[in-house]
């Protein structure tokens, strides 16, 4: 009588003690690693914002990649509208300073922080070379982020919501 490869293969493992289950970890063990991850995160998304050419919708797409949710939403809406408007973009952001705020390391990972960024070299100019920013814009401002796990970026993590807020630590 012979076996198949199959039977084998059965046989041998089909006794073997099955694994006990593993609890789902999420990606990153400790809030410390989910906190450099959003910064990291974070600075890809303002180094991707930096390298925006408002003439070419292909460099929208860096951006949209470290995103996801109302943030996507934003960006999307606000890249097409200033790209049909044929305005321009000079200069770059900097990321100043990024303080955690709080974070889940359970499955979904879920961390939120507050950015402060330094926009002042940042220009947006019409067709006419006339600048579009409002005299009153400060030259940095305060962001207060919450990221969510994303399994297309390299971090682990993508920005789902971005607002500008008021904070006496960023003003400068």
């Amino acid at each position: 009588m012979t076996l198949s490869l199959v039977s084998v293969f059965v046989l041998v493992t089909g006794c073997a003690p099955q694994p006990e289950p593993v609890e789902s970890q999420g990606p990153f063990a400790t809030e410390e690693e989910a906190f450099a991850a959003a910064e990291e995160t974070y600075r890809n998304y303002v180094e991707a914002l930096n390298a925006v050419d408002l003439s070419d919708p292909e460099t929208f797409e860096p951006v949209y990649e470290w995103t996801t949710g109302a943030a996507n939403a934003t960006e999307r809406e606000s890249l097409t509208q200033l790209a049909a408007k044929g305005w321009r973009k000079t200069g770059d952001s900097l990321l100043v300073s990024f303080a955690p705020v709080s974070s889940s390391t359970d499955p979904p990972a879920a961390v939120a922080a507050l950015a402060c960024v330094d926009v002042s070299a940042v220009d947006v100019v019409d067709a006419s070379g006339s600048t579009v920013v409002p005299e009153t814009r400060p030259d940095r401002y305060a962001v207060e982020l919450e990221f969510e796990s994303s399994g297309t970026t390299d971090t682990g993590l993508t920005v789902s919501k971005s607002t500008a807020v008021e904070s006496a630590e960023c003003a400068g």
